[in-house]
């Protein structure tokens, strides 16, 4: 029987239309040319005024900031809230469920008006205090969602046999749920911190005078034509992205 090559050419397809603009993106940050249209020659001058653009640094430099602050919060809070939703089965918890999952479900653009509306009604002034409490708002969800999927395998016998040999619970938590949990843990920080870094919607209707991020910047950057620079920031960012996959995969293995 003649197996069918449909599915292998629109596999195909779909491989060309999802990396050939990130290739795209590659060749034309060293291209010297201005513009993306045509190639007029290897250059890395886009690169060095990339690395003269201190006003994209310090932006970059806020975004690891509330990156960095917003996955330690949504790690511990997101484990707690996955711990108890998966012990504890009432009413209340439905309830908790329902407010764990709707930040999944909700569109970016209404959340943003909705935190907006939050702090104005407190008269909190907006800045990198409030990017904070909205980013660890969205990323609690998924690390939740994350570190409860880790957990619906997870086998109560080994925490009965701690019991057993005299662990109380303190210690059964911290040498044996935690490091249980470990793989979901990191799985879930890396989520929430990938999304932190990445968000522009949230973060434009939350960010006051001053607390400009990465993707705004990058954004204002779109409106006055600095395209070059952006696709030489893109492909930096491209590979860092690369070399944590690695080097994340390569300590898997080798810790199995």
């Amino acid at each position: 029987m003649k197996h069918s090559r449909l599915p292998f050419m629109i596999t195909m397809l779909v491989m060309v239309f999802l990396y050939l603009p990130i290739i795209i993106l590659i060749v034309n940050s060293f291209n010297e040319s201005r513009f993306g249209g045509v190639f007029t020659g290897f250059s890395w001058k886009w690169y060095q005024q990339l690395f003269e653009e201190r006003a994209m640094w310090s932006a970059l430099k806020k975004s690891l900031i509330i990156g960095v602050s917003a996955t330690f919060a949504s790690t511990i809070l997101g484990t707690m809230a996955a711990l108890a939703l998966y012990r504890f089965k009432s009413k209340l918890q439905k309830v908790h469920y329902g407010l764990i999952y709707s930040p999944l479900i909700i569109p970016d653009i209404l959340m943003g008006i909705a935190l907006l509306l939050f702090f104005v009604l407190l008269n909190i002034q907006l800045g990198l205090f409030t990017i904070f409490i909205a980013h660890t708002t969205f990323c609690l969800s998924y690390v939740t969602m994350v570190v409860l999927a880790r957990l619906q395998n997870f086998d109560h016998n080994v925490i009965e046999a701690a019991q057993d040999l005299g662990a109380n619970a303190w210690e059964v938590f911290r040498r044996v749920l935690i490091p249980l949990l470990a793989p979901g843990i990191v799985a879930g920080a890396l989520l929430a911190f990938t999304l932190s870094i990445d968000d522009f919607v949230i973060t434009f209707f939350v960010a006051g005078k001053g607390a400009t991020t990465l993707p705004i910047y990058v954004y204002s950057m779109i409106k006055f034509g600095s395209t070059p620079i952006i696709n030489a920031l893109s492909f930096i960012l491209l590979v860092i992205t690369f070399i944590v996959i690695w080097a994340t995969q390569t300590l898997l293995k080798e810790k199995h």
